[in-house]
């Protein structure tokens, strides 16, 4: 049983995170173990596996970013880690970025330094923007290689600009 299956909400990476909150919490009372002390061992043991689940989807499934590397694990779009590619053009672009940081490494400048996060922001803003209609108007019912490959493709940038943003983070701390 999927996440999904568990909170009987449809496939989609954007959800009613109030209503997500809401079955998490009747889930919680539901399953929680105290109320099952007196049942069989087997039973207890049931709902402890309950329980977790419904932990262990909520935190999925309440963050975007996990949701979204869940569903792509889901749809199988997601090779195993470090098998993906991430997209040479973009790959290219970053080159400025990536120069910026080892002069950092070297010379920090905090002119340079507030350069690369805004172009770091810039550029996530946009990446968002381009991925935005895929992700509103996904319909798991008749989902489309081209659209998830987009947002895998989004995932996968936006992994790469968060390891940027630690490392640039560790010069800030310098």
């Amino acid at each position: 049983m999927n996440y999904f299956e568990f909170f009987e909400i449809p496939v989609n990476f954007k959800l009613d995170e109030a209503e997500l909150k809401r079955t998490f919490y009747a889930n919680s009372k539901k399953y929680h173990p105290d109320f099952f002390t007196l049942e069989s061992e087997e039973k207890q043991m049931e709902v402890l596996e309950l329980s977790t689940l419904n932990n262990n989807a909520y935190k999925t499934l309440s963050n975007f970013d996990k949701r979204m590397k869940y569903i792509l694990d889901l749809k199988e779009i997601l090779g195993e880690e470090g098998k993906n590619k991430i997209p040479q053009e973009f790959l290219m672009e970053m080159m400025d970025i990536n120069e910026n940081l080892m002069e950092l490494e070297f010379d920090f400048d905090q002119s340079n330094f507030d350069k690369v996060q805004t172009d770091l922001k810039s550029l996530e803003t946009n990446l968002l923007e381009e991925v935005t209609p895929f992700i509103e108007n996904y319909d798991d019912t008749a989902p489309k290689e081209e659209e998830l490959n987009a947002i895998k493709n989004y995932f996968l940038k936006k992994r790469y600009l968060l390891r940027i943003k630690e490392n640039l983070n560790k010069f800030a701390s310098l």
